[in-house]
């Protein structure tokens, strides 16, 4: 029999809540425009934001598919393994959340360092980018 999973310590709620408050602050919606997208409740949705939340398989499931984003970027490593782990992304995702997966492959980096980072570049890239031209 299949064990369901639940954040027992497997899943980064923190990293998942960052991920769904800032992808819900780009494209300016509201938890209950998320909870209806997703199916999970903006309650739920709110916990997981503020570091409260303990999600289930399904909602993670569900989160990760509306951010568009793979599970492993949310999975916490299990152990100390010397041996470097793939970063994995999707090519269609924004140069920031590329950059963010691989500062938090870096064994070298600490968590708070790699999120620090993380946050310095995702600021700076959106200062400098330039924007994309509307068509008239």
């Amino acid at each position: 029999m299949a064990k369901k999973l639940k954040n027992d310590g497997l899943i980064s709620t923190e990293e998942l809540g960052r991920a769904i408050k800032r992808r819900r602050e780009e494209l300016k919606l509201s938890l209950r425009d998320v909870a209806d997208k997703t199916g999970v409740s903006a309650s739920t949705l709110s916990r997981i934001e503020n570091g409260t939340g303990k999600p289930d398989a399904d909602n993670i499931a569900r989160l990760t598919n509306w951010l568009d984003m793979p599970i492993d970027r949310v999975m916490k490593k299990q152990g100390k393994s010397e041996d470097v782990e793939p970063v994995v992304y999707y090519p269609h995702e924004a140069t920031p959340e590329i950059v963010e997966a691989h500062l938090r492959a870096d064994k070298n980096l600490s968590e708070d360092t790699a999120n620090a980072l993380s946050e310095l570049f995702r600021v700076a890239y959106s200062q400098f980018s330039e924007p994309k031209k509307k068509k008239k």
